[in-house]
């Protein structure tokens, strides 16, 4: 099989996560998901805590509604005062993403990687959702929360994934004209899904 990347976006209690291992393992190529912090720590030598230190403090800053860093491609050089900013650590994980792209064959949770590998031939990008009730049912099997509590819990995460999405790539994070496959997991199933993402790969890449 040709190098293929599949990146998968995913509504916070859709399963996007398990479709992801469960593809990577049936396809028998790499999964990567908080891995690429410790990639691009080693890339970058910057410290590995920083990196998810970073994600959560730009994650819960009002900046991100209102400031944009829309990712170019440049990494900004160790002199500078802005070597450890959380748009320089963004820019790391991105060239990790691109190097895996050009490396292997593997699947990419999260990070912004459809729009980081959007001119990317060899990239199918999915994104997983599903209704609000199906996601509250399946995160409290995780969640030791009440249901009013999990409700809560879903949407801040989802609102924190769509204002981090915004803030570096200026795109809609749910807006389906960024992805190559929007799947609904209530009503495929986490195999099913699976099996439309090999679907896909079988007709666009023709393996």
């Amino acid at each position: 099989m040709e190098k293929v990347v599949i990146t998968i976006a995913r509504q916070y209690g859709s399963g996007g996560r398990t479709v992801g291992k469960m593809l990577a393992k049936d396809l028998g190529i790499s999964y990567y998901d908080k891995e690429l912090l410790k990639k691009a720590s080693e890339e970058s030598g910057i410290n590995e805590g920083l990196f998810a230190g970073a994600d959560e403090t730009l994650k819960n800053s009002p900046l991100l509604r209102i400031t944009r860093k829309v990712y170019q491609g440049q990494l900004i050089p160790p002199d500078s005062n802005e070597f450890t900013s959380a748009e320089n650590l963004f820019n790391y994980q991105a060239k990790v993403i691109k190097q895996l792209a050009e490396e292997e064959s593997c699947v990419i949770i999260g990070r912004c990687a459809d729009y980081v590998l959007r001119d990317y031939d060899n990239v199918l990008s999915v994104f997983v959702h599903a209704p609000e009730d199906y996601c509250i049912e399946q995160a409290k099997k995780k969640l030791a929360m009440s249901e009013k509590e999990v409700k809560k819990f879903i949407q801040k995460t989802d609102k924190q994934k769509e204002e981090y999405y915004k803030h570096f790539t200026g795109r809609e994070w749910s807006d389906a004209r960024n992805y190559d496959l929007c799947l609904d997991s209530s009503k495929l199933g986490y195999e099913k899904c699976v099996a439309e993402i090999k679907s896909y790969m079988r007709v666009r890449f023709g393996t």
